[in-house]
């Protein structure tokens, strides 16, 4: 019996651990932060942490020249950004892809 219930208790523990590592991108915002715009990409004091894969990402960014109106379309400039994102490779809030059409979530 106590096994059992060692047992249960390991798995929703896990499965806590699992649903806190999943972004939370809702409304294609983030942490009430809308993700499109003007994006500036920095190496200290981020609004948040990505990181670049080539699949299963959490967010498909398009980069474009003007009118980042959409779901996933970063203007990149250099001063007065709407957010600033880090790239890093361990810990970020979530993954992007780079894609050519389609921006926003998967």
């Amino acid at each position: 019996m106590n096994i059992i219930l060692l047992i249960l208790f390991i798995s929703s523990y896990s499965v806590n651990l699992i649903a806190e590592q999943t972004p939370e991108i809702i409304d294609c915002s983030y942490k009430n932060i809308e993700l499109h715009g003007k994006v500036q990409f920095v190496e200290s004091f981020p609004d948040f942490k990505i990181k670049i894969v080539e699949s299963f990402p959490d967010l498909r960014v398009q980069l474009v020249k003007s009118f980042p109106n959409n779901c996933g379309e970063w203007e990149v400039v250099n001063s007065f950004p709407d957010f600033k994102v880090q790239v890093v490779e361990l810990f970020p809030d979530f993954k992007v892809q780079y894609v050519e059409s389609f921006p926003g979530k998967p």
